[in-house]
């Protein structure tokens, strides 16, 4: 498979991430993988050449953690690992947010449930309005320069709050982020107004969440059919995505043309277009079941053509915004 370094660093990812958030009793009624599936996972991705696997301290409230640290037993130095801090653990006042209290205590609590001395890639998970940047910027730099963390990643952020915690990190000289996790896919591409180009600039490699929509992008929703039984579109976070269900339909139909074509799933096809995008590191993929994952591990085989890539542009183009209509019209003059 594919690798590709991961922001400034020197480090090598593999293009498909493992994403665990099915991992356990997950509390949005994701998935209730136990042990023996989590590591037939875990091994079929290692044969298949992934050595990237994302997590969450909240996902399933630390069980996923805990059952990929059992998974992941004797192969731990094969594999770049990534956790993330920052979301309600309790019902207790400081187990949450971005403090330097919740996060030097999170780590401490990842590291035991991964059954692991050090942190590949730990994120903060989503902006903390009341915490100074500051403080959790300092924290962080603590626990690279301590060996607990060997780099730090941010997601779910806006490019402003991404670039001013940058700023902060070159100006005392702490470490910076090297990767920003965020939603992107054919059906939300908002990151592509001022997240890919700022990414872009500063060298953070871009790790798309969510590459499927939920799964939208899987073909299993057609028009004039009822939502499937047991679907994520029937669950806790059904009204989550705000969809454009006409769009959808649109996009859909031209990646069943496109993945007919390669003898592909439709889910392959979503995937590759992602990992076709010059500002994307690795595309994170989650699975309930073995099939699943076996369809998305295809992604990283399909070498989709530029007349291919233009037909999933177009059909899934966003309107651009101001001030970035303007800067592409009037602003190329120089």
């Amino acid at each position: 498979m594919e690798m590709r370094f991961l922001g400034d660093t020197g480090v090598r990812v593999s293009v498909l991430c493992l994403g665990t958030m099915t991992f356990g009793k997950n509390q949005w009624d994701f998935g209730d993988l136990k042990l023996p599936a989590v590591k037939e996972m875990v091994h079929a991705c290692l044969d298949a050449g992934v050595n990237f696997i994302d997590t969450a301290d909240v996902y399933s409230l630390g069980e996923s953690e805990e059952l990929l640290g059992q998974a992941i037993e004797g192969i731990r130095k094969d594999l770049i690992i990534a956790t993330k801090v920052r979301m309600r653990m309790s019902n207790k006042p400081n187990e949450i947010g971005l403090s330097r209290h919740h996060i030097l205590n999170s780590c401490d609590a990842s590291l035991k449930r991964l059954r692991t001395d050090y942190i590949d890639l730990y994120q903060v998970h989503i902006w903390d309005p009341v915490t100074p940047l500051e403080e959790t910027l300092r924290a962080l730099d603590d626990l690279v320069r301590w060996g607990k963390v060997r780099y730090i990643g941010v997601s779910n952020f806006a490019a402003w709050q991404v670039m001013k915690a940058l700023a902060i990190s070159d100006k005392h000289d702490w470490v910076r982020f090297q990767s920003l996790q965020a939603l992107y896919n054919l059906a939300f591409r908002d990151i592509e107004v001022e997240l890919v180009p700022l990414c872009q600039d500063q060298h953070l490699g871009i790790l798309p969440w969510s590459p499927l929509a939920f799964g939208l992008l899987t073909g299993k929703y057609r028009r004039g059919e009822p939502i499937p039984e047991g679907t994520r579109m029937q669950g806790p976070l059904k009204d989550f995505l705000p969809t454009d269900w006409d769009r959808l339909y649109k996009i859909v139909d031209v990646l069943r043309e496109i993945a007919s074509g390669h003898g592909v799933p439709i889910a392959a096809v979503a995937l590759a277009w992602l990992i076709h995008k010059p500002a994307v590191t690795s595309v994170i993929i989650g699975a309930r079941t073995m099939d699943q994952l076996r369809e998305n591990l295809k992604a990283a085989e399909v070498k989709l053509g530029p007349d291919e890539m233009k037909r999933l542009d177009e059909v899934s183009a966003i309107p651009a915004p101001y001030p970035q209509w303007m800067i592409a019209t009037v602003g190329q003059d120089r």
